[in-house]
């Protein structure tokens, strides 16, 4: 099972996942919360919902948030996939979630996800972060603090410095 941290109330903490991913090849194990591929979930995620099972949908680098659109309300979890540390648009993925359609739930980075990227995966939207270099929560928080200033608006909220000037 891979680390599962979480960003809650500006802290962050290594927690328990309570979701089994799920290939497209794999049967759907029998418990509550499972993340499915895009392709899999339009398939299958209206029964898993009727269910009453915990849904999420493992969004690809190269698939449109758009996709998802009418079924957010219903989603737990979106987990955006980096299959590169350099491939930045799981950045732009996470920013269309929170921004243009608004989802209040977990965005989870998963994939070739590395701390030095900490900051600014928080300021796109990301609140969750399955690590591959090992790190830990406490280094995630030390990485994510690093800049006191910001220079734009953006998911996370924080004033940029040319209002903390003023």
């Amino acid at each position: 099972m891979p680390t599962l941290i979480k960003l809650a109330g500006g802290a962050f903490a290594q927690v328990e996942d309570d979701f089994v991913h799920v290939t497209d090849e794999d049967d759907a194990p029998n418990v509550d919360a499972v993340i499915l591929s895009l392709a899999r979930f339009q398939a299958e995620g209206e029964a898993l919902l009727a269910a009453g099972r915990k849904v999420g949908v493992r969004l690809e680098s190269d698939q449109a948030v758009e996709d998802l659109s009418y079924d957010l309300p219903r989603l737990s979890v979106v987990a955006v996939a980096f299959p590169k540390f350099r491939d930045g648009r799981a950045f732009t993925s996470a920013t269309l979630l929170r921004e243009r359609f608004g989802y209040r739930g977990e965005v989870r980075a998963v994939g070739d996800v590395f701390r030095e990227q900490a900051g600014f995966m928080v300021r796109c939207g990301f609140d969750a972060f399955e690590p591959s270099d090992g790190s830990t929560a406490d280094e995630w928080g030390k990485a994510a603090k690093r800049f006191r200033h910001v220079y734009q608006r953006a998911a996370d909220g924080r004033a940029p410095a040319f209002e903390e000037r003023a």
